[in-house]
């Protein structure tokens, strides 16, 4: 149950001024808000909690790497355009 004086040292908390008449609106906005809080906590209570599955790293181990360049003839061979070694393409920007 909230208060008038509850509103008030909430006002002052915030550094705010409250008349009369906002201070009973707000105990009222504040009862309601309070009691929509307590029926979410009810809710959210039911919800079953997720599991994690014992899968954690999907990436395979680079074990057996080929050597630095062992396809580069081949792949550049099939290039439709070089320059010094690198493969040229039209440019974009």
């Amino acid at each position: 149950m909230i208060e008038k004086k509850d509103i008030e040292k909430l006002a002052t908390l915030c550094r705010i001024e409250v008349s009369e008449e906002e201070r009973d609106i707000l105990c009222k906005d504040m009862e309601s808000i309070l009691d929509y809080v307590s029926q979410i906590k009810g809710a959210v209570s039911e919800v079953p909690l997720k599991e994690g599955g014992e899968l954690r790293n999907v990436m395979r181990g680079d074990n057996d790497p080929h050597p630095k360049g062992m396809y580069t003839k081949e792949i550049m061979d099939e290039v439709p355009d070089t320059e010094n070694g690198y493969v040229k393409v039209k440019q974009i920007l």
